[in-house]
């Protein structure tokens, strides 16, 4: 038999064509996933990562696994995707932990509390410090298990339609605040707001609130709160690295393939490292463009901080002794925290003090 009409009745063409595309896709099931974010599509940055995770999903499974995303309040509510994943109403959330402290005040450990770690310190604690292992036992109870998927680095301190001169000037003050942060303030004063990123801009328009605190310059920008707020405070201290986490419903997390489930937890590494990056990136110009609008940058001074420091000590003390979840988790943290910040003074803050004298000194010669 001619060689020709051997491949044309065993069919051997369409079998060398299958045997060219990728051994991984052609073995592995079709899956599609919905996400949920908890955070406006405007923000390329935040709502970025879980686009981030989703297409790196689908590349490096030959588009067999695709999770399709979706904005704050498109299919599920802004601070509704813990229930939206535990229920399964959906396979996955993309979202910032901190927000479901009124289900437990323990969820915020999985992002950030005030007066913790900054960004490489949580990463660490997480990865390295046994802090994924007390999350996910926690997150045990809600269907959940969960990966960090970016971080927002140190977060500023918001947006103020007056100065905030001294502790006193808190007293009374209507503010939006995500997480643990408004636990402390409401000790001096504040009066905390849980309000979604897409809302708080025509809450300061109307009013309704009197400050705000966002993440950034470069997210902050976009959201234009300069227009009603002047005054630009920093450093957000409740917010030192405050973690992005993908809530996966813990079924649907087990019934993916074993190759699967790498390339999910890869693609989230993916979109951790690189939210950081990106901020870090985009920050700088983003405050240049907003003090030439007038914006009034300060810091908070050392007296306000010092009283925020002392009121979340109290707050932390408070809740640990009612409840044993957070208690379980507070131990390690905060002796992890500890040994990350004598090591960070020794080489990090020494190195970081000296360069911005010497960028201060350089710019004055010139």
């Amino acid at each position: 038999m001619e060689r020709r009409s051997f491949i044309k009745h065993t069919g051997l063409a369409g079998i060398l064509a299958a045997g060219s595309a990728p051994a991984f896709a052609q073995a592995q099931p079709e899956v599609k996933w919905r996400l949920a974010s908890s955070f406006p599509r405007s923000l390329d940055t935040i709502f970025g990562g879980a686009e981030v995770i989703s297409k790196r999903v689908a590349s490096a499974t030959d588009n067999k696994f695709q999770i399709q995303t979706y904005a704050g309040g498109e299919i599920v509510p802004a601070f509704g995707v813990v229930d939206a994943v535990q229920n399964a109403t959906i396979q996955c959330a993309h979202t910032a932990p901190y927000y479901f402290f009124g289900k437990d005040p323990t969820f915020a450990f999985g992002c950030a509390i005030p007066f913790g770690m900054n960004a490489r310190q949580q990463n660490a604690w997480m990865y390295h410090g046994g802090g994924m292992a007390l999350m996910r036992e926690f997150y045990k109870d809600y269907n959940i298990i969960n990966f960090p998927a970016g971080n927002t680095n140190c977060q500023m301190g918001g947006w103020f339609r007056k100065e905030i001169k001294t502790v006193a000037d808190f007293k009374g003050l209507k503010m939006r605040i995500g997480g643990t942060g408004g636990l402390p303030l409401q000790k001096l004063g504040v009066i905390p707001q849980q309000i979604p990123g897409g809302d708080i801009y025509p809450s300061l328009e109307k009013g309704t609130i009197d400050a705000a605190e966002w993440v950034g310059p470069y997210d902050d920008e976009k959201l234009g709160f300069y227009k009603v707020a002047k005054y630009y405070y920093y450093p957000g201290w409740w917010e030192g690295g405050p973690e992005l986490d993908l809530f996966v419903n813990n079924k649907a997390f087990e019934e993916l393939p074993k190759a699967y489930q790498s390339v999910l937890e890869a693609a989230c590494y993916e979109a951790n490292v690189d939210m950081m990056a990106k901020y870090d990136a985009l920050n700088p110009a983003a405050l240049r463009k907003l003090l030439a609008n007038g914006v009034k940058l300060a810091p908070f001074s050392n007296e306000i901080m010092a009283a925020c420091y002392k009121a979340t000590t109290e707050v932390y003390d408070e809740i640990a002794s009612k409840n044993a979840k957070f208690n379980k988790i507070y131990g390690p943290w905060k002796a992890f925290r500890g040994d990350e910040i004598e090591w960070f003074q020794v080489a990090e803050n020494r190195f970081d003090n000296f360069m911005v004298a010497a960028h201060r000194s350089d710019r004055t010669r010139k």
